[in-house]
């Protein structure tokens, strides 16, 4: 399941396409990305946005939270992003991946790392998400 997931992720349009990130395994117990630093993903000094990296980690955090809701016939809304900047970036290639601390009925909490080609890392999150019925409208 987590090459085919994986691979319809990147089939996908929106944020995460645009941005030039593959998803690489996505599975109820990890997600893992990675993506080549342009200059479409930095800031005015330079750097890769804040911003880029809120995003790596909601998007790993709300496929993996998706992946585990989505048989008990829910899905997930992020409710909660905390990400925390460790290194800037100007280039090279960046990878993240993601892991459930909490899986539950009706929440859902992941944290990710986003690191360098060093292994250093970059930044760290933690995604808090609501699970609500396919039914119930979001928005």
């Amino acid at each position: 399941m987590s090459q085919d997931f994986a691979e319809m992720m990147n089939r996908l349009p929106g944020w995460v396409r645009e941005m030039g990130i593959t998803i690489l395994s996505a599975g109820p117990d990890e997600v893992t990305c990675e993506w080549e630093v342009a200059e479409k993903h930095h800031q005015g000094y330079g750097i890769v946005h804040g911003g880029v990296h809120c995003g790596v980690i909601e998007s790993l955090a709300s496929i993996g939270a998706a992946i585990v809701a989505r048989p008990r016939g829910q899905r997930v809304v992020g409710l909660e992003n905390s990400t925390s900047f460790v290194r800037a970036v100007r280039s090279g290639k960046l990878h993240a991946s993601a892991r459930p601390v909490t899986r539950g009925r009706t929440t859902q909490v992941w944290e990710a790392w986003i690191r360098d080609e060093k292994e250093q890392l970059v930044a760290q999150g933690r995604v808090r998400l609501l699970c609500i019925g396919q039914e119930q409208p979001i928005g």
